[in-house]
């Protein structure tokens, strides 16, 4: 799976570098429009377009299978037989899933990364809001995207942990957590539900491009970090609920 997602920024570096990359008239996003020109742009299209639904599905894998396959396989009463307090467990399961996030989001950016500078040109960053930044700086920014997003994915993380404690089929919770994220993302496709996009997690994923602007557009972000962390104390006390209180029998 992460190969997939290392894959993914190749593939596109090396399709816009043979075809050429979208013109401003074409509607498209300025990240996208910017790429050929600087290869540095590359990562954050390519996080964008992983953002909306491989990445998430990585992840949910990962967290989803954390409980619930244990359970279904039957490891999961020798693991609380060592013995080992379930918060604690809980606790390690989830840390190992944020760590992965942010693995699996170092490895697109690192991925992006080489890809851009080998395909296209690098220097100084023009920003989406019309100034100039150093390479270095815009280095830095990419830093920046990386942490937001594995902030992100780590929200996602706690839902399908939260559901993983509440079945001993990993599938089921890794299919869950899954639709909810492609459910979230129509909702906020609506018009009329516009309502509803500030509380949808999905909403926020792709608010990164705020590193773009000058200054960064730390309220936003600073939003989304909130929401994030909602989100991670909700389910994880869902999560920590439900497993302190499962009859563990597999």
């Amino acid at each position: 799976m992460l190969g997939v997602l290392v894959l993914v920024p190749v593939l596109l570096g090396v399709a816009l570098r043979a075809f050429g990359g979208p013109d401003a008239d074409d509607g498209a996003p300025g990240i996208f429009t910017q790429i050929t020109g600087n290869g540095l742009f590359l990562t954050f299209a390519a996080l964008s377009i992983l953002v909306q639904l491989l990445l998430p599905v990585t992840v949910a894998v990962v967290a989803g299978d954390s409980i619930a396959g244990e359970a279904g396989i039957g490891t999961l009463r020798y693991l609380l037989a060592v013995p080992v307090g379930r918060t604690r467990l809980l606790l390690v399961k989830y840390a190992n899933a944020v760590v992965f996030c942010l693995v699996a989001v170092t490895a697109v950016a690192l991925s992006s990364l080489l890809t851009g500078l080998l395909l296209f040109p690098a220097g100084p960053i023009t920003l989406l809001s019309g100034g100039t930044i150093p390479m270095a700086e815009g280095l830095l920014r990419i830093g920046l995207v990386v942490l937001y997003v594995t902030a992100g994915m780590a929200a996602l993380a706690a839902i399908s942990l939260a559901l993983s404690t509440l079945t001993e089929v990993a599938i089921g919770a890794i299919a869950t957590t899954v639709v909810l994220v492609i459910v979230a993302q129509v909702l906020g496709a609506v018009s009329q539900l516009a309502a509803l996009r500030p509380y949808l997690l999905s909403s926020w994923w792709n608010d990164f491009d705020g590193v773009l602007r000058d200054p960064v557009a730390t309220e936003v972000m600073g939003q989304g970090l909130l929401v994030f962390a909602a989100y991670i104390v909700i389910f994880g006390s869902i999560a920590w609920a439900r497993f302190n209180g499962k009859d563990i029998s597999g």
